[in-house]
């Protein structure tokens, strides 16, 4: 993988077999930004605590990626892990592991933690980055 976590092998292994349409090469999936592999990472880790199983998560990333083609998303490949975080956000959601208002609030506090940092330096979430 282009990104170091920490990963299991095999259990990247298992997911790419899973969803064929994981971009990869002959080590096992690849990622074109450490975020791509975040949210990997995240699915994964879901996926091992048992909150889905691969075969529902293919089936709603199949109809994330239709949707988004539908509203004229080029299907470059450039956008598929676009589609895995929504996948991601929508299965939370709908499991109960995090409500849909708990995920827009933390997408707004990481988007004006975004705004305030200089250009370079690492983001950091703080607790007034939730009031706004």
């Amino acid at each position: 993988m282009s990104e170091s976590l920490s990963i299991q092998p095999e259990a990247a292994r298992r997911a790419a077999e899973a969803i064929p349409d994981i971009p990869r090469d002959a080590t096992g999936p690849v990622f074109r930004a450490p975020w791509e592999a975040h949210a990997f990472a995240m699915a994964l880790a879901l996926y091992e605590k048992s909150l889905f199983a691969w075969s529902e998560w293919s089936a709603m990333l199949g109809e994330e990626i239709k949707k988004a083609q539908a509203a004229g998303d080029p299907d470059t490949g450039e956008t598929y892990y676009h589609h895995w975080l929504a996948t991601l956000e929508r299965m939370v959601a709908e499991k109960g592991a995090a409500s849909a208002q708990s995920l827009e609030r933390h997408y707004q506090a990481w988007e004006r933690a975004m705004l305030r940092t200089p250009h370079g330096k690492p983001i950091e979430l703080r607790a007034e980055d939730f009031c706004g």
